[in-house]
């Protein structure tokens, strides 16, 4: 019975895709807990959903060069240049690539880095920690939970409370201004 199942979901997730033109594989056909916020950055709970995949044609016509180079293949931007390190409105920074809720103004911090840094996530299901060990260094990259995009690192030498900088590109965020009417 249980293979049947898993032969019907495959199906029906194969069959969506092809509508859809979203591309899935049945490693990363997954689901994944994301938790969703309102304008305001009051949360609406956790909610299951299919782990979002696209081609790199998809990608590569939905991003700017850019924020493709950034998300899709790990770069980095220069210190300095991207738009959201010195911005200092009340809002919510969404995934470029998803647009789902990543961090609020409230944990940004001015690192002196560059990049829009950050104490912590706004959930830590919406981010996901994986090693990285490129430019001879030992990092935690931080990514998208929802499409896997990256956004930058995490390093131990942030401020109180959580001593932790979450160092992100900006051209991996969407800032979006807080609504406080919504």
């Amino acid at each position: 019975m249980t293979d049947r199942r898993q032969f019907l979901l495959g199906t029906a997730l194969f069959c969506t895709a092809a509508v859809t033109g979203v591309r899935v594989h049945a490693a990363t056909a997954s689901t994944v807990l994301i938790e969703k916020f309102d304008a305001t950055g009051k949360s609406l709970g956790i909610v299951r959903m299919a782990k979002l995949v696209k081609s790199d044609a998809q990608w590569q016509a939905q991003l700017s060069p850019e924020a493709y180079e950034i998300t899709r293949h790990a770069g980095t931007e220069r210190a300095f240049t991207g738009a959201l390190w010195n911005n200092h409105a009340s809002g919510l920074y969404r995934c470029a690539c998803c647009e789902t809720a990543l961090f609020d103004s409230r944990t940004k911090f001015n690192s002196h880095t560059g990049w829009p840094s950050f104490t912590a996530p706004i959930s830590t299901r919406n981010v996901t920690r994986s090693r990285d060990t490129s430019l001879f260094m030992q990092r935690i990259a931080i990514s998208c939970a929802e499409c896997d995009a990256h956004l930058g690192h995490v390093f131990n030498d942030g401020p109180r409370p959580t001593g932790l900088r979450y160092c992100m590109n900006s051209a991996s965020l969407k800032f979006v201004p807080r609504d406080a009417h919504a």
